[in-house]
Order: C-alpha cells, then sequence, then structure tokens
C-alpha cells in the first residue's frame, strides 16, 4: 500500500503539535475478538498452551496448525527491518530484503518532529508486513543517561517528555499498518557493559520523573501491542519478570492488555518469569546451536512441569497465551492483511525527510554555511565520508537498496559546479592511530581548497570479532571515552591549521569531546546516523538547498566528567550494582541546576534564518495553563523553529531541576511570516513525585514559564500562581 507524503506527515499533527495531555485513550477490548480468543484457549491442549510461549526458532515462536492459530514472526529494528536469515541466525545474502534504511532513533528525535515519527513509523510497518513480519521490534525508548553507552544511537533522548510526544506518532505509524510494534527496553537498560544482569539501583523518584514516562506514553497513548523486557535487574529482580515493573506498574496501573516478551536470553528461570509477568521467552544461547532443543527453554518443557505438578496454576499460562492471540486478532492474523511495500520512492523520501530535520547545525562562525555559490573548491576529508553504515550496529542492521555517502552526496549535488577532492585522513581499524602520511595528504589537499569538509565522529561495530576492542556504537558494547578515534583530533586539527573554513560533519549516536578543535573550526554538524538518503540531506544542508533545522535530544558536555551519570552517579558500576546517584538530575536537568557549561547544550541547533519571540502570556482556565507566544521568521530564508516550553518551580518543598521541558512545537515560517502558537499545560506539567508519599504532587505556589530556542537560550517568560 502507498504511503503518500502528506498523509504520513499530517494525520497526527492535531494530537500532537503542541504537547499537552494526549487524546488517545487506553485502549478498549473487542468484545468478539475476546470471545474467539477464549474459544480458542479452551480447545488447546496444555502442550500447545506452552508451545505458544516460547520460540521455536531465532525469531518466531510456535502456532497452533490443528486451530489454525499461525506462528508469531519478529525482526529487528528500529529503523528497518533486518535481513532475513530464515530460521537460524545466518544470514540468506539472496538479494531480496533490501530495506529502507531509515535515520536511527537519536536522529529521528532531532527533528522534534512527531509528525515525521508517524511517518517514520509508517514506512517501517507497511516494509514488515511486505516482508511477512508481525512483530517489529523497536522502538527503543532508553533514556540516555550515559554519552558512553553503544546503543544511544538507538535511542532518542535524555529527556522523557520528548521521548513522549516521539515514541507516540512512531508507534501508530507502525501499528496503523496493522503490524506489532515491540517497545524497548523495559527499562533501566541505560548501558551496555554488564547488561547482562546488572543491577540498577534508582530512587521511586527518578523511576516515576525520568525513566518511565516515556513507556507510560507508549503503553496508553500509543497503545503498543507488545513490550520487551530489558537484560537487566532493578532493585534485585529481573526487568523481563519483574514483579513491581511487569504486575504492578505495566499490567496493573497502565492496564496493559498486550505481551510482554523477554530480550533474546533475558529470562533466567521458570518459575520465577511465569509469575513475574513474562509472556513470550525468546531466542536463548541454546538457539546459537547447530540443532538447538527448543523444548528446553525455560518457558517449555520446565514450565509444562510445574503446570502438571500443580506448581504453577495453568490460568497463568492461559493469561499468556490470552495475550498473544490479542496481538493476532488486532493485527488481522487471522484473515487478510493488506499489502505492505518494500523500498519504495516514498519511503525514500521519508528516510531523507527525517534526515534533513534531524541533522544538527551545532556552530557556524562567520555564517561559514551554507557553502557559497562563490566556493570553486572543496576538500572532501575523512572515512567516514564515503563509509556506508547500514549493515553496522548490531542488532539493529539493515541491508538497504543503497545509501547515498556524504562523498557521494556532495559530488551528486554540486556536479562539475566545484572541484571536490578527497582525501581518507585516517584508518578505520583495530586500535588504528593518528597516521601522518594520511594526514599530511589530508592538509595537502585543505590548503588548495576553498573550503575544507572533514568527516568524523564514531563508527558502527560492524564484525564484533574484529571491533571488540573499538566497537563505538553498537548493541553489546559501551565506548571507551567520549574521545574520537583514530587520530581524528590530531587530523582535524591540522586540517584546521592549513585551511581556516573548515567545517566537521561528524556521525555518531551522541556527543563527543571536541575540546581539541572546538575552537579552531568554523562549522560543526551532527549528522547522527542519517540513513540511506543521509549523504543527500547532508549536501543540500552544505550546499544551501535545505535550512539545517534539528536540535539536540541530549547535552553535549565538554568533558565526559562533566556527565552526571559519571560525576554524581556511577558507571558501570561494579560486577553486581550500579546505583543512579544522579537521580533526577539527568542532562540538561543536571547541567542547568548545576551551573556546568555544556559544550553544546540540550534543544540547541542553528538555522540559516533567525527567529524572533514575542512576549510570552499565560492565562488559567479551568485548572489547566494556556501560554501564547508569537514566532517572527527575521531573516531572509523559509526555515523551521522548535520552540521550547520549560517550567521552572520558583519554591518547593523537594529540590527540583532548574527547567523542565513540558511542551514544544516545530514550525515552519518564511521570511516575514509571523505565527502564533498556544500550548496547553495541564497539572501534570507543574508536579514533582513525592518518593515518601508515593504520590504525584503539585505544590501551590508560583512557577515561571520560559519559551527558549534551547534550554540555556531562553527568550521569553512569564510567571504564573497556581
Amino acid at each position: 500500500m502507498k504511503i503518500p507524503l502528506t498523509k504520513l506527515f499530517l494525520s497526527i499533527a492535531c494530537v500532537l503539535l503542541y504537547g499537552g495531555t494526549s487524546s488517545f485513550s487506553q485502549e478498549k477490548s473487542d468484545p468478539a475478538a475476546e470471545a474467539k480468543i477464549e474459544d480458542l484457549i479452551r480447545k488447546m491442549t496444555l502442550e500447545e498452551k506452552i508451545g505458544m510461549i516460547h520460540a521455536n526458532s531465532s525469531f518466531t515462536s510456535t502456532g497452533v496448525p490443528r486451530l489454525g492459530v499461525p506462528e508469531l514472526t519478529t525482526s529487528d529494528g528500529p529503523h528497518g527491518v533486518r535481513p532475513e536469515h530464515g530460521r537460524d541466525w545466518v544470514l540468506d545474502n539472496k538479494g531480496n530484503d533490501s530495506s529502507t534504511y531509515l535515520p536511527t532513533g537519536i536522529t529521528l528525535a532531532s527533528t522534534w518532529n512527531p509528525e515525521l515519527g508517524y511517518a517514520f513509523g509508517a514506512v517501517l510497518g507497511s516494509e514488515a508486513k511486505y516482508r511477512g513480519k508481525d512483530v517489529i521490534l523497536g522502538p527503543g525508548i532508553n533514556i540516555i543517561r550515559t554519552p558512553l553507552n553503544g546503543r544511544n544511537f538507538e535511542y532518542m533522548s535524555e529527556d522523557p517528555y520528548l521521548i513522549s510526544k516521539m515514541v507516540v506518532g512512531y508507534i501508530k505509524g507502525v501499528q496503523d499498518q496493522g503490524i506489532s510494534a515491540s517497545l524497548k527496553h523495559f527499562m533501566g537498560n541505560n548501558q551496555e557493559i554488564r547488561r547482562d544482569g546488572i543491577n540498577v539501583e534508582m530512587s521511586e523518584r527518578a523511576l516515576r520523573e525520568i525513566y518511565l514516562p516515556g513507556f507510560k506514553a507508549a503503553v496508553i497513548e500509543g497503545e503498543v501491542n507488545t513490550v520487551m523486557g530489558s537484560y537487566n535487574k532493578l532493585r534485585g529482580e529481573y526487568c523481563t519478570y519483574n514483579d513491581y515493573l511487569i504486575n504492578k506498574i505495566l499490567k496493573g496501573e497502565w492496564g496493559f492488555r498486550g505481551l510482554v516478551m523477554s530480550d533474546w536470553g533475558a529470562i533466567h528461570s521458570t518459575k520465577e518469569a511465569l509469575l513475574g509477568g513474562a509472556d513470550l521467552e525468546m531466542g536463548t544461547d541454546l538457539s546459537m546451536l547447530p540443532n538447538p532443543d527448543y523444548n528446553k527453554f525455560y518457558f517449555a518443557d520446565p514450565a509444562l512441569k510445574m503446570v502438571r505438578s500443580g506448581e504453577v496454576s495453568e490460568k497463568v499460562i492461559d493469561d499468556k497465551v490470552r495475550r498473544i492471540l490479542r496481538i493476532m486478532f488486532k493485527t488481522h492474523m487471522f484473515d487478510k492483511r493488506t499489502p505492505g511495500e518494500l523500498a519504495t520512492k516514498e519511503h525514500a523520501a521519508v528516510a531523507k525527510k527525517v534526515a534533513e530535520e534531524g541533522i544538527i547545525l551545532l556552530q557556524n562562525k562567520k555564517n561559514i554555511l551554507p557553502v557559497s555559490k562563490m566556493v570553486k573548491t572543496i576538500a572532501v576529508i575523512g572515512a567516514n565520508a564515503n563509509r556506508e553504515n547500514a549493515m553496522g550496529g548490531g542488532s539493529s542492521q539493515v541491508r538497504p537498496p543503497y545509501e547515498v555517502t556524504l562523498l557521494a552526496g556532495l559530488q551528486n549535488l554540486a556536479g562539475s559546479d566545484a572541484g571536490i577532492r578527497f582525501e581518507q585522513g585516517y584508518t578505520i581499524a583495530r586500535n588504528a592511530k593518528a597516521d601522518p602520511s594520511l594526514i599530511q595528504k589530508a592538509v595537502d589537499a585543505a590548503k588548495h581548497a576553498d573550503i575544507a569538509i572533514v568527516a568524523g565522529g564514531w563508527i558502527h561495530g560492524y564484525d564484533y570479532s574484529k571491533w571488540d576492542d573499538n566497537a563505538y556504537d553498537a548493541e553489546g558494547f559501551d565506548k571507551p571515552s567520549m574521545e574520537m578515534p583514530f587520530g581524528q583530533d590530531e587530523l582535524i586539527t591540522a586540517v584546521a591549521r592549513a585551511n581556516p573554513n573548515t567545517i566537521v560533519v561528524l556521525y555518531g549516536g551522541g556527543p563527543i569531546d571536541m575540546s581539541a578543535w572546538v575552537n579552531k573550526v568554523k562549522g560543526i554538524i551532527q549528522a547522527g546516523y542519517p540513513g540511506m538518503e543521509g549523504g543527500s540531506a547532508l549536501a543540500e544542508i552544505i550546499l544551501g538547498k535545505v535550512n539545517p533545522s534539528g536540535k539536540l535530544t541530549v547535552t553535549f558536555p565538554k568533558k565526559l566528567q562533566d556527565s552526571p551519570a559519571h560525576k554524581l552517579g556511577e558507571y558501570p558500576g561494579d560486577s553486581v550494582n550500579v546505583h543512579y546517584n544522579e537521580d533526577i538530575f539527568v542532562g540538561y536537568r543536571y547541567f542547568d541546576t548545576y551551573k556546568v557549561k555544556p559544550q553544546f547544550a540540550f534543544g540547541h541547533g542553528l538555522s540559516y534564518t533567525t527567529f524572533e519571540y514575542g512576549k510570552l502570556s499565560a492565562a488559567i482556565v479551568n485548572g489547566d495553563t494556556f501560554v501564547r507566544l508569537n514566532v517572527k521568521n527575521t531573516g531572509t530564508m523559509a526555515g523551521a523553529e522548535i520552540v521550547q516550553i520549560y517550567v521552572h518551580d520558583k519554591k518547593a518543598s523537594l529540590k527540583r531541576p532548574e527547567k523542565e521541558l513540558k511542551s514544544f512545537s516545530k514550525i515552519f515560517l518564511a521570511p516575514g511570516e509571523v505565527k502564533e502558537l498556544i500550548f496547553k499545560l495541564d497539572k501534570e506539567a507543574f508536579s514533582f513525585f513525592d518518593s515518601k508519599q508515593i504520590k504525584w504532587v503539585l505544590e501551590p505556589g508560583g512557577f515561571e514559564i520560559l519559551a527558549g530556542s534551547s534550554s540555556v537560550d531562553i527568550r521569553s517568560k512569564v510567571e504564573i500562581k497556581l
């Protein structure tokens, strides 16, 4: 089914544009489907029920052919359907599994555009459907707690409110295509090192204010069909079958009616996991054997034995089967689905649009960007300029029909108008250091060019046996530091010395230590991992065809020691525990409150035009606060601004952050155009969680509402009393 771009971009704008309380409601049961489900359960043998709650291949679980119940087929990943590998783990390589490689989660979130979240999800759902999948294993929304987490590129932000607004669109986009999304990793999977069992200790306040809101929005507003538990523990219990997280909060407080699946190998017991809320056990190390015996899974023969002995009630199994059948009916697995589409031009256009809006202009001294038409020669330097990323990163690998690199994008767009010379600059290899000969070639190219563009940053790990010492931005690994590998600091410093008009383009899933050269270059662009059309989008931004509008979803500290997880908290913890002593002071909440100056602030991102904020006004109506603001494009180029609304509690009984994001809007303005924005803030926007009272509290008193272009660039404010 073709997905018109206008429909994708506009269909949920009215719901998500301004923030505040969502109009989505908790999913209601389908009486007809529920009756069919109960009938099927009555007809199943115990053995058939047990077969449905554990894997029977690398990515499927058993159906009941006798009753017409199909297998459940899952697939990675969060930004593209993973290559085919049949029922084992070996890629088929048949050439028929090329899917759209969308920008990764952090780049999607950097658009601050929930409409694009929906468009992104719709592409993913359509292609998963075409490829015969039932569940796409995404989105990933774990809080970006430390810059070192190897999976930050898959996640979205350090801020729970921003995550909440972006994730709902993604899920709706996927599930409107008749495919289930799988929300992951629930929860506290904020590091890859020691992820298999590290016990996370955090306060109830941090849990409720920081780490749960995105998941709550995905469940209640997004009505996500499946949730994937994480590998780690919380307060001594594995998260995948943590009674407090799964039974009391997810299925109890939030009324989640779908299924909870394990991450691959995240279940370590039978009775505890059955009673702790896990519904479906997916892959373990057994899956890697040549002829794995899936009856040895914890939810297979051991579970069957426990039910037969009476140690576990069959009703526990029935509830798990009921949840699996519920999503099967919801996604039309018992009848005919509409057809999906694979790697279409329309899907590529969505990938490009997300890249265009997600790429961030961090620094632009003397308006070095966009590159002037007077520029005749460009030196493009750096191995990342012509390196493809789609098949890297671990479980999120995608095999696209093509991938446009930065070098190719510039060559395609500039054509013969600019002489482009490429030099590798550095070598991507195990323990590679600065290479004087490569640096000298880069310097020579820079000296003879009008502009020098250095493509650097992180890479994806491709082959774990090859990259285990430096598999930056990959599942299963954390980065060793914020410092760029392969001698890139030396390269950039040398190029900047040779050419004062140097621009750095950074790939990667988060902050980089730029202290060696940040003041020596004129331009810095944060590309993230911008997908298969990323090079085209970067070229259009660099050459001025597109006005950049992305903004940071994470704070870029000047050095790793400034990050709150490292300054106040623990990372990576000892071999048993990691204590989140920074509590609620994650990201900008820490930097703003503790007066630590970052390299680039949360919400920061420049444009080729300028925006003027009018006077902020506020009115309280029936307990809700309505904030009004005019914004004008005062420059000469059409562009988009992301207006961020923060709340500051002037006096509270508990220590609160200096400010917290509570709404935002991305607006597109022609030169001279003015738009009026209205934001609705309900009581939750002013409340905090009191761990002693175990409830949300709204204290009367004075609050400041602030409108800014970033967390440190506040343009207008107004005071109210509640």
